[in-house]
């Protein structure tokens, strides 16, 4: 395994980071920000909340996912990242050393994965045509499934998928929002079912997030958010003047969406039965967002502007308003998926 490396030389990626951080807002700034570098020799790059580079280390596989969303999912002291172009999922563990990451092992995918998330003591993997559950104990995720289905479309459009009350919700650009159950134990059975009460104008499902058993997921081409729980979509709602919100993130009452063509992220106030738009723009970015995440009052942002990429990481208060702590730039336009671990998790 490849050693982690402080400081910002491996790859060649520059890191330029700048403070922002407000008065007293010092309560997670021992928490940690995670990204890919996505490139041919993929690379875990771990920041702290300054924006300082603090690992960078060796994924194992190959990158080169896009178009898609949640390609870090981090769960206590497990962090998976996708590596689209080999074929696997690299999962790191929390370390007491220097570095606070370490590689444990590759988990191998049906093919080609783009996202992950965890839940019911397994890591589910999304392929592009494929979705897999592998049980975890002691010994961390396994590398053999224990349960897998065929997606709808298959071809290569899967987003993101998502864990809900005894199943997943999987998003297909191709126009599938689907669903598939879990057992008991949470192994994947059965097959994919496409979901009811669609949107006659459906256009490019795209990101999801859940709750539950709600699921918020975005219609882009259509610029809509949709509600779905019990495999039905409940309520949908346009995103006014911000176009094509792509992903998503849930912080208590609020989602934010990151819309990649208007450079910006929205804020709205969820329920179990509406979806209502409460701040068109909370947050602006140089380039296209590419995914986000919420955790710990913290939200995290990851763009492009087409010659470099950002992370941005921001205060989230209890209003809902971000607020700039630091913005990191890194010399690579293919960055990809987002995470934040708590600083909690790394405790021994």
């Amino acid at each position: 395994m490849n050693k982690a490396i402080l400081g910002s030389a491996l790859l060649g990626l520059m890191v330029a980071g700048s403070a922002h951080a407000q008065p007293g807002e010092d309560w997670n700034n021992d928490d940690l920000i995670v990204t890919a570098s996505n490139a041919a020799n993929n690379a875990l790059l771990v920041y702290n909340t300054h924006g300082v580079l603090v690992e960078q280390t060796q994924t194992g596989g190959t990158g080169g996912v896009t178009g898609n969303a949640g390609g870090i999912a981090q769960n206590h002291d497990l962090l998976a990242v996708v590596n689209f172009g080999s074929g696997n999922v690299s999962i790191f563990r929390k370390n007491s050393g220097a570095a606070p990451l370490q590689l444990s092992k590759l988990v191998p995918a049906i093919t080609n994965p783009v996202s992950v998330a965890f839940g019911g003591h397994h890591l589910y993997i999304l392929t592009a045509n494929d979705i897999e559950s592998h049980p975890i104990d002691r010994y961390g995720v396994s590398p053999v499934a224990d349960g897998s289905a065929r997606l709808l479309h298959a071809d290569g459009s899967a987003a993101q998928v998502g864990v809900l009350g005894g199943q997943l919700i999987i998003s297909e650009k191709s126009n599938a929002i689907e669903t598939v159950n879990l057992t008991s134990n949470g192994a994947v059975t059965g097959t994919t079912h496409l979901v009811a009460n669609i949107p006659a104008n459906v256009n490019a499902p795209f990101g999801l997030a859940t709750r539950g058993d709600n699921a918020y997921v975005t219609i882009a081409h259509a610029n809509e958010i949709s509600l779905v729980r019990n495999d039905t979509v409940l309520a949908v709602t346009g995103s006014g003047t911000q176009m094509a919100p792509c992903w998503v993130t849930l912080d208590g009452p609020y989602l934010f969406s990151a819309n990649s063509p208007s450079h910006s992220v929205s804020r709205y106030v969820v329920s179990g039965h509406k979806i209502v738009q409460d701040e068109a723009v909370v947050a602006s970015f140089s380039g296209a967002p590419t995914d986000i995440t919420y955790g710990d009052n913290l939200a995290a942002v990851v763009d492009s502007d087409g010659s470099a990429s950002h992370v941005s990481i921001f205060n989230v208060d209890g209003d809902g308003d971000f607020n700039l702590k630091n913005r990191v730039t890194i010399n690579s336009t293919a960055t990809n998926g987002i995470a934040i671990v708590r600083a909690d998790d790394l405790d021994d």
